[in-house]
């Protein structure tokens, strides 16, 4: 039944159903253009270290996955393509894998095909009270060799999800726990809705490494969750919040300010190379995206490698017309105004 479910959710993300109508906040912000760089266009350096492992550019494939048939191809293209341009991989929810012991493309297949780059292994956070613990996460990890672990957050989600997993007491304490004892980088993220800043300070001092705060105006999973409702009743619940949580930008802006030390993923509708330097310049060590890169990854490597590539080009566009000879430099490029927040 899970596997159902995660290929009724692959359908309606694809088909564009599940896309939130809520503002990621980037249409906001402009940067002030630079029309004397004094740079060389080709000599930028997007490079930056992620989780131990230096990465050719700031950019990672968030997670997304299906049942474990069109997971298992999915997973290989992406893995090819995120070698291929020396970028992340953070993989799907590994809890079918870990429950059934059937890997459904999650296993040392990637770590193969993906010899250099850092691979994020994920199960939800949710899991931590139906009994996942240390011994589950780690045995997610080993099925990648992956360089650290993902718990998502989408109390949403389980929240108008017929099937959902509404118990979330407790969750805070397990994931301290966890990180405590992974011996490994953690990552909490959301899936769509964000995570405030308060939030993040609380798990940042709690030992979680890095914050994907994966905010409004991508994915809404609301949406996604209405299109697979069985009652009109269900249907009015989950599409009353498809426009609910923080905006992408906001979230950004908001944790970096609080967790100055902290590594942060700006994911949740990066549309293009140009919000990818949004993200950054507002406090994004890394940008994810999924959403935009799942059709290509349902079709080859090939196709990943193209929209990648793009995202990447536009990106060293963006640094070139704010003299930002590099991802440092950016995060202090010059902006026309500032938002308010």
């Amino acid at each position: 039944m899970l596997s159902d479910r995660k290929n009724e959710h692959l359908d309606i993300v694809l088909s564009g159903r599940g896309a939130s109508q809520a503002s990621t906040g980037f249409d906001g912000i402009a940067f002030e253009h630079v029309a004397l760089p004094e740079l060389d266009l080709d000599e930028i350096d997007l490079s930056t270290q992620f989780v131990g492992k230096r990465i050719k550019a700031p950019l990672l494939v968030s997670s997304m996955t299906g049942g474990p048939a069109r997971a298992s191809a999915i997973n290989q293209n992406l893995a090819i393509a995120c070698q291929e341009l020396g970028i992340g991989l953070a993989v799907g929810s590994q809890r079918v894998a870990i429950e059934s012991g059937d890997s459904g493309g999650l296993g040392s297949e990637l770590r193969r095909l993906a010899p250099d780059i850092p691979i994020l292994a994920n199960f939800g956070a949710a899991q931590l009270n139906l009994g996942f613990g240390i011994d589950e996460a780690r045995r997610a990890m080993e099925m990648l060799d992956a360089d650290a672990l993902i718990i998502h957050l989408n109390p949403l989600q389980e929240a108008v999800q017929p099937e959902g997993d509404r118990n979330w007491r407790g969750l805070f304490g397990r994931i301290e726990a966890l990180a405590s004892t992974l011996g490994a980088p953690l990552v909490v993220k959301e899936v769509g809705a964000g995570i405030s800043a308060r939030l993040a300070r609380q798990l940042i001092d709690a030992g979680v490494s890095v914050i994907d705060v994966a905010g409004a105006g991508g994915t809404s999973w609301a949406a996604v969750e209405s299109q697979r409702s069985m009652t009109s009743q269900q249907a009015a619940i989950g599409t009353a919040f498809a426009e609910w949580g923080i905006p992408t930008a906001l979230a950004i802006a908001e944790v970096r300010k609080a967790c100055p030390e902290a590594v942060i993923i700006g994911s949740g509708g990066i549309r293009n190379g140009i919000d990818a330097a949004k993200a950054i310049r507002l406090g994004a060590n890394v940008v994810g995206q999924a959403a935009g890169i799942l059709k290509a990854a349902t079709t080859s490597a090939e196709a990943v490698i193209e929209h990648l590539s793009i995202t990447t080009a536009q990106l060293r566009v963006a640094c070139f017309c704010t003299a930002s000879a590099d991802i440092k430099s950016l995060r202090s490029a010059r902006l026309q105004s500032k938002p308010d927040w």
